[in-house]
């Protein structure tokens, strides 16, 4: 959330958590001065008080968790962080996270007790009202990251055969209508979804017109099955602001909206953004151990890569002995490829995760990405080949770098998306192993590549 500063042109927005604020209430909580704290935090709503909880220390994070304890938002839940939600729910009893999450809609309320432990999970169902728990728990039954996780069981849906006046009649005479909704979904007798009807559109129409005469009956349905990934390139294909979800037999059972599926899409590109980092999750919140562990098993894998680009290099250790220039100089062709394949490799599985790269593209993307590395391959053999020349007085040196440059882009620009289509096509997330096998192949073609060019031409 943002609004205007006070002191500031009109035009310019600062954050309600600013650094100053985060500031004084971690000097509040530190002098035990609850009043002061209360006071700083009163105008934050849930997601501004989740943002505050994360920028503080393990220390003040938990002072304020005992100081909103007892006036605890419920809608605070599913903002936070999931490192930091454990740290909050960890201070309230199953009792008290049960009427937390019998506050929530539906698909918030799968979303947080389906990221607790199993037997703080089980504590929490057994304290819920028996509608509450038999909800959650069939939201718990469909797969993790599916349209049923996602969904929204809170919805209006009305016979098509109805007349606006009897859906103006029955939503305002009805008490268990959604909060929040825009769209109006019409079903037939077996409660199969035919069409929908925006708000909008209700309010426009007199009284005794048929709602299936002013329905849009192109509904676009999401099966409750759908990987949530899909939901998202679909909501973002079609511009959807909501969509019914649909049992296997064609029954309407949920609602998605678009907030969640902007959750969704923050959620995949960040996930792709880690994988890529060789990171699995966002830990930025979590201790300094777990986080050196989660990171080890990488880290431990680039080793072995290192190691394997070392061997290549001690094949031609003759060589470099006598021409000292190629130790100087063969890093920058390893350098120079992997970051040429990286930046390809970086669109690649962006475009796979948003559909932008397919079958029927493929051959020509990767024909026009081998193409901009030939390019900038002869450009940089063209600059380095002239440097190395000028820096040790010998042009076969500057030659032979300008060769290893140009094939090593090419090769840099085949790779960064031949490995990502790869791995796609024997069902890896190309994501998770692409950095590693194209770092790989760039630092040991590269030094091959150059040394033995060395090895040929020099000696």
């Amino acid at each position: 959330m943002t609004i205007p500063a006070a002191s500031q042109d009109p035009e310019e927005t600062v954050y309600v958590v600013t650094p100053q604020l985060i500031g004084e209430v971690a000097d509040a909580l530190r002098d035990r001065d609850d009043a002061r704290a209360r006071t700083l935090i009163r105008p934050l709503e849930a997601p501004e008080l989740a943002d505050l909880l994360e920028a503080l220390g393990p220390d003040a994070r938990g002072d304020l968790i005992r100081l909103i304890r007892p006036d605890f938002d419920p809608e605070l839940l599913p903002e936070l962080d999931e490192t930091v939600r454990d740290e909050v729910v960890a201070q309230l009893p199953p009792g008290e996270l049960a009427a937390a999450v019998h506050e929530l809609d539906s698909d918030d309320a799968v979303y947080v007790v389906g990221e607790l432990e199993e037997g703080q999970r089980r504590a929490v169902l057994d304290e819920l009202p028996a509608e509450d728990r038999i909800a959650v728990e069939q939201g718990l039954s469909y797969l993790e990251y599916t349209a049923g996780r996602l969904m929204q069981r809170e919805l209006v849906a009305l016979p098509a055969f109805w007349t606006v006046g009897n859906a103006i009649d029955h939503m305002r005479g009805e008490s268990d209508l959604p909060e929040e909704f825009y769209d109006i979904f019409l079903v037939d007798p077996r409660n199969h979804p035919v069409g929908t009807l925006a708000l909008s559109g209700l309010v426009r129409n007199r009284r005794g017109v048929r709602l299936s005469d002013i329905m849009d009956p192109d509904l676009t349905v999401v099966p409750v099955t759908m990987d949530q990934e899909e939901l998202a390139f679909l909501f973002r294909q079609q511009d959807l602001t909501s969509a019914p979800v649909v049992d296997p037999d064609g029954r309407l059972i949920g609602v998605i909206t678009i907030d969640d599926v902007v959750d969704v899409i923050d959620e995949e590109a960040e996930d792709d953004l880690m994988k890529l980092g060789g990171v699995n999750e966002d830990d930025l919140y979590r201790a300094t151990m777990a986080t050196m562990r989660a990171r080890f098993t990488w880290l431990f894998v680039n080793l072995w890569t290192a190691v394997l680009a070392s061997l290549v290099i001690s094949q031609f250790e003759a060589t470099i002995e006598k021409i000292v220039a190629l130790a100087v100089l063969m890093p920058i062709v390893a350098s120079m490829g992997g970051n040429a394949g990286t930046q390809t490799l970086t669109v690649a599985v962006r475009a796979l995760a948003t559909h932008e790269l397919t079958p029927a593209n493929a051959l020509r993307i990767v024909w026009k990405e081998v193409l901009v590395g030939g390019f900038n391959g002869l450009l940089f053999a063209a600059i380095i080949g002239m440097i190395a020349w000028a820096w040790f007085s010998a042009p076969a040196i500057g030659g032979v770098i300008a060769l290893a440059m140009v094939s090593n882009m090419l090769i840099a620009g085949f790779c960064g998306i031949a490995i990502p289509l790869g791995l796609d096509r024997i069902g890896i997330d190309p994501a998770v192993a692409s950095t590693v096998l194209l770092t790989t192949v760039t630092d040991v073609i590269g030094f091959f590549l150059f040394l033995g060019l060395a090895t040929w031409i020099l000696i």
